[in-house]
């Protein structure tokens, strides 16, 4: 067969044809493919930079609000006149509440006082009794001393009624004498039978 060459010739003279398709709205598809490249390289911080934004706004909306709250209109003096009684009021309270405390505690130091002055008598009797060689308990307590004596007899005299908790061959050593948990040593010898 003979060599044969096949050229394609374009209106342009070039040697390679491209087809060449109608373009749909060139503007919106450059921007899609844009936006996609964007969103899959940076789609993270694209997120975070977003909340971030929402939070800030939040922030200075609530600020604003506040702001504008605390600027109220000047007090007039009706409110002035409330305040003053308010705080006339309290003041009232507390002084109440102060002579209550005053008159507690003046009650309490006067109880301390004789309290003290009570340990003080008891302390110079016993002096005085141990001067003299006597007991101190003996004659600074007499009632006393005698409801001691008679319930020291009481608690000498066992009950006759009362159960022992174990019987008397219990040994906590040998694992007998109840419970579901109890030790046995080991078998001698091998382990099998054989």
């Amino acid at each position: 067969m003979d060599d044969v060459e096949i050229t394609d010739v374009n209106d342009d003279g070039s040697p390679y044809q491209v087809e060449k398709a109608p373009l749909k709205n060139q503007d919106l598809s450059s921007i899609s493919v844009t936006v996609g490249e964007l969103v899959s390289q940076y789609g993270w911080y694209l997120l975070v930079v977003t909340v971030l934004v929402y939070l800030l706004i939040q922030h200075l909306s609530k600020r604003r609000s506040s702001q504008s709250s605390r600027s109220s209109p000047p007090q007039t003096p009706q409110d002035a006149v409330l305040v003053a009684r308010r705080q006339e009021a309290m003041e009232a309270a507390r002084r109440k509440m102060q002579e209550e405390l005053d008159a507690k505690a003046s009650i309490f130091r006067e109880k301390q006082k004789q309290q003290e002055e009570e340990k003080r008598k008891q302390k110079i009797e016993i002096w005085e009794c141990m001067q003299q060689g006597k007991s101190y308990k003996g004659t600074a307590q007499p009632s006393q001393a005698t409801g001691e004596a008679s319930s020291s007899t009481t608690v000498l005299k066992p009950k006759a009624d009362k159960k022992p908790l174990r019987g008397a061959d219990y040994n906590p050593l040998t694992g007998q004498g109840g419970g579901s948990c109890s030790w046995r040593p080991g078998r001698r010898g091998p382990s099998s039978g054989g």
